[in-house]
């Protein structure tokens, strides 16, 4: 870790300090509200009101953390697996219950914003001071949101400013990054947009061991924009939102310009008593410049359409249904030679029903779905769930869901690295069958129990085999596992306890899929000293997996966090990672972050 960033950044901050008032305000008390959730049923429900899986990050929760990205903030979260090749703007894949990274429906503001070429997200490009809340719904949800949800569906939603905002952030690698923004909100509507910049010196992506290992450092320079927005008028209320990013990546087999970019505008609210609607048009895009083995170019762009009608045609019942329409357009081209590789488009149209209603002490959820692929076809998806309170205290649900995932572009006509890891221009659509039971107890107020076990199995699963790994439809796949998570809050002592069992399988060949490791788990105590100090110690820990050719071990990790409140609206957060210097892999042949520390200073007046 570099020493003297961290020396001005303390020294500014000391100043500021001293500037203002020894004792900060005391902060006013805010009122406990349930937590509103709308990915796991297109519709706003509290958490405990949900049967499906759900897991909320909030932006307390992020700025408390003190992390510089948001990996590091998935990574604890149960069920979800997290690899990187290497540092800080390196290729990343988010794994769901042991699902394919391509098998998790990712949404910004309500945007798919998966590749069309890929299938799959660039979740390294996503800058962390730009997010407001993370909502992950472990499961199926095809019957809500069609293909890719065969895993579950993670949504980000964008900062909603209510004023000035400032931050700044040095740490190990060569690693700065800086944030401004405004906003302000009413009743009637508002306004926020927040820029900011990331420059990463890095470490070398591949050790020795890496196939095109390069001992130079390998970093990322990155810009972003997002910006949101809404009028309220009479019932309805029109937004939009955009959220842009810019990057430039370095890698041992040369360089990458990355652009993402995702906008949407909506029209919302209630039309009659009892009824409400949303109009909604989205636009997804990502350009993907590199220089690795000749100079190539793909483009991915996708537009979106969708109506909604929710019904509550009686207390504590409603009805849901909606009309989706998606076209993507993927496209491979050769800039050396000014040459499309491939170049293709498809379109899809979904029609969707939801029943949502309590009885108490019951509540339940059917969905049903039909989807036409103007490639593939048809494809028809349900689920249904069902809960019952077991007294004061406890909670049982029980859940089952079908999915399906489309071959990405890239599967099907990506001529691949020399003939290695080509698509397939074959291939059938992916299909999936899960069930679930969660036990949720609550013995006493202060601390929270959960005991998930669930079922999936795979059919036609894609992946990439043979002598030259071409993608093939594998015939059977599953995923069994269990997750257990704990919550204490005894004021100001808050313990987490996340673990997770998960066995994924080839069937064909009883091999497990690889990177995803059979057990995990991560472990936090942290505290609050007076209205000044906060500290947390945390503990993760992973088991062995297998990687192409490769046996992965186990690791430990023991990071830190530290905040402090200085008055005025300031802020400091420390975060420090891997305090023991563990040498850990992820992915064989490739490095992963030392001992390595990162300081935040925030201002946010509000």
């Amino acid at each position: 870790m570099q020493a003297r960033p961290f020396l001005v950044v303390l020294a500014v901050f000391a100043s500021m300090a001293q500037a203002s008032t020894s004792t900060p305000p005391q902060p006013k008390p805010i009122p406990v509200q349930p937590v509103v959730i709308v990915t796991a049923s297109r519709i706003a429900q509290t958490v405990p009101a949900s049967l499906a899986d759900v897991s909320v990050i909030t932006r307390l929760q992020i700025d408390a953390s003190g992390m510089p990205d948001l990996t590091s903030l998935l990574r604890r979260q149960a069920g979800v697996d997290i690899v990187r090749s290497g540092g800080a703007g390196q290729q990343t894949s988010v794994f769901l219950r042991g699902t394919n990274s391509n098998q998790v429906l990712v949404l910004i503001d309500g945007v798919r914003v998966a590749s069309a070429n890929t299938g799959a997200y660039a979740w390294e490009q996503l800058p962390l001071d730009t997010i407001q809340r993370i909502e992950i719904v472990r499961g199926p949800r095809a019957a809500q949101w069609g293909s890719d949800a065969i895993g579950g569906v993670i949504q980000i939603f964008t900062r909603k400013l209510q004023s000035i905002h400032l931050a700044g952030r040095a740490g190990s690698y060569g690693d700065y990054a800086s944030s401004v923004g405004y906003g302000q909100w009413s009743a009637q509507g508002g306004a926020s947009v927040i820029i900011g910049n990331r420059n990463v010196r890095g470490f070398s992506t591949q050790n020795p061991q890496g196939y095109s290992y390069n001992p130079n450092n390998n970093g990322v320079h990155s810009q972003n924009l997002s910006a949101r927005g809404a009028w309220r008028f009479g019932t309805q209320t029109l937004a939009g939102n955009v959220l842009h990013s810019n990057s430039r990546v370095s890698f041992d087999q040369g360089h990458s310009h990355v652009i993402e970019q995702s906008a949407g505008v909506s029209l919302s609210g209630e039309i009659v008593p009892g009824w409400r609607q949303r109009v909604s048009f989205a636009n997804d895009r990502e350009d993907l410049a590199t220089s690795s083995y000749g100079q190539s170019l793909m483009l991915s762009r996708r537009q979106q359409a969708g109506w909604q009608l929710d019904w509550n045609y009686a207390p504590k019942q409603q009805l849901v249904a909606g009309l989706d329409w998606i076209h993507a357009h993927g496209i491979s081209r050769n800039t050396a030679t000014n040459t499309n590789v491939y170049d293709g488009t498809r379109s899809n149209r979904g029609a969707y029903l939801g029943w949502y209603g309590r009885h108490h002490p019951a509540n339940w959820e059917l969905a049903v779905r039909h989807d036409h692929n103007s490639l593939f076809g048809n494809a028809s998806t349900a689920s249904a769930a069902f809960g019952v309170d077991l007294g004061a205290w406890a909670r049982l649900n029980t859940s089952f869901g079908q999915g399906f995932r489309s071959p990405s572009m890239s599967e099907q006509y990506s001529p691949g690295f020399f003939g290695y890891y080509a698509g397939n221009p074959t291939l059938r659509p992916e299909r999936s069958r899960s069930s679930e039971v969660d036990l949720l107890l609550r013995p006493l107020e202060s601390l929270k129990l959960k005991l998930a076990l669930y079922h999936t199995r795979v059919n036609n699963l894609i992946t990439f085999a043979g002598i030259k790994n071409q993608a093939i439809n594998l015939a059977r796949a599953k995923m069994d596992g269990a997750e257990f998570t704990g919550d204490w809050n005894h004021e100001p002592w808050h313990a987490r306890l996340s673990t997770t069992l998960d066995n994924a399988r080839n069937l064909d060949n009883g091999q497990r899929l690889l990177r995803r490791p059979l057990r995990k788990a991560d472990i936090s105590l942290d505290r609050r000293f007076g209205t000044r100090l906060q500290a947390g110690l945390e503990l993760f820990l992973s088991g062995p997996s297998a990687d192409y050719g490769a046996r992965l071990g186990g690791y430990g990790l023991i990071n830190a966090h530290f905040g402090w409140r200085l008055g005025h609206g300031l802020q400091i957060e420390l975060y420090l990672q891997n305090l023991a210097n563990h040498h850990y892999s992820v992915a064989y042949g490739y490095n992963t972050p030392g001992r390595s520390g990162w300081l935040t200073l925030r201002w946010n007046p509000n």
